[in-house]
């Protein structure tokens, strides 16, 4: 799989773009705020519908434009498909295939599947949980794009639910009994839809863990601590699966519905849910023969950044061996590395279909990744000879 066009038109820096592209490596060189990480976060956006920059859609629109247009050719097995969205800030975003549309805009997401290395997956071990819940339920999108659906109706409950809970919190007696009948309501429905999260959340990190301890050992290259893991951590009392590694959605069901009822007073305090997998965290270790420590707080620098590049290499080989290569998009990230990891990463990643590279300098991009080289100048986007 990979991009043969790209075209953009209000988005961000761009009034209008064309851009063609090919298989292999291309580079887009240029000084900080030029507009070269748009192109790359264009792609990246038909991908997943949300950027790995920004929280929300405005700041993608263009100053003064009320709507952005991306649009890609994208090739699989020798066959192309247009894929399009429109960006309407603050209203439903609308999405097209064969300039056909779609009912909902998500359908879009998982069609062309891309990994983002960019110089903020530092947070994917030292910053919150929510960095890293993203990232699982990025790629669980990516694996199984139906769960789009499932992510949206559980944030959409979650809402909801916690509405209700600061209702019932504050309201008088007569009051808070009909809130809190209608609070029983709400809790089968996100337990429902939330055990279904949580079984897929489980199922994944089961199926990651490998690749994430190779893809370590080979970007770390036998250094320090060199056996990396990963375990999900749940706000849900996880029962013993009655088959299977991991537990099913159903099985999850009443240990959901338990802790809901167990720290029902707490929530009514403090007005929002405790338990479910929006609570939940990816607990990221280091090991060597004789210690393991958890990587925020123990690892050093180099080590948390080889542990964030491993998430994401493994994120690839895993899509990978669903099925296409993703797009890999390397989006300023030899800065950030010394020269030993910057050729290691180079290398591992070199053989992919089709490989994006974002660079402030032509010198940080190693020889590994030589292809076509764009350089990016206020906007205008100029390929070299």
């Amino acid at each position: 799989m990979h991009v043969s066009h790209l075209s953009l038109h209000d988005f961000r820096s761009y009034a209008t773009l064309e851009l063609p592209l090919e298989p292999g490596v291309t580079a887009f060189v240029g000084r900080n705020g030029q507009g070269k990480t748009n192109l790359v976060e264009a792609i990246d956006y038909l991908s997943r519908l949300s950027s790995h920059r920004v929280a929300s859609d405005a700041p993608l629109v263009r100053h003064g434009a009320e709507r952005a247009v991306v649009r890609a050719a994208v090739v699989r097995d020798g066959r192309t498909a247009t894929l399009e969205v429109e960006i309407n800030p603050g209203k439903a975003n609308r999405a097209r295939v064969n300039r056909s549309a779609l009912p909902r805009a998500r359908e879009l997401v998982g069609l062309v599947r891309t990994v983002v290395f960019a110089p903020d997956d530092l947070a994917l071990v030292k910053g919150d949980p929510t960095d890293r819940r993203r990232m699982l339920d990025d790629l669980l999108v990516l694996r199984a794009p139906r769960f789009a659906g499932v992510k949206a109706d559980y944030e959409r409950i979650l809402r909801q639910r916690n509405t209700l809970l600061k209702t019932a919190g504050s309201a008088r007696r007569s009051a808070a009994e009909g809130a809190l009948a209608t609070l029983d309501a709400w809790d089968a429905h996100l337990v429902s839809v939330g055990a279904e999260l949580l079984a897929a959340r489980l199922a994944l990190v089961h199926d990651l863990r490998p690749y994430l301890a190779t893809a370590y050992a080979a970007v770390a290259r036998g250094v320090g601590r060199d056996a990396a893991d990963a375990e999900y951590r749940s706000s849900v009392e996880l029962p013993v699966p009655a088959a299977g590694p991991t537990p099913v959605a159903a099985e999850l069901v009443e240990p959901f519905r338990i802790g809901l009822e167990e720290r029902r007073k707490d929530e009514l305090d403090r007005g929002h849910t405790l338990v479910g997998p929006h609570r939940d965290d990816l607990d990221c270790s280091l090991a060597s023969a004789t210690t393991r420590l958890p990587v925020k707080g123990y690892a050093s620098h180099g080590e948390s950044w080889s542990f964030s590049l491993a998430l994401r290499l493994a994120s690839y080989d895993l899509l990978r061996d669903d099925g296409d290569d993703p797009i890999l998009v390397l989006d300023d990230v030899f800065a950030e590395l010394d020269a030993g990891r910057r050729d290691q990463l180079a290398g591992l990643v070199a053989g992919a279909e089709q490989v994006l590279v974002t660079a402030a300098v032509a010198d940080d991009v190693p020889a590994a990744l030589a292809g076509a080289r764009f350089h990016v100048t206020e906007g205008e986007v100029r390929r070299d000879a």
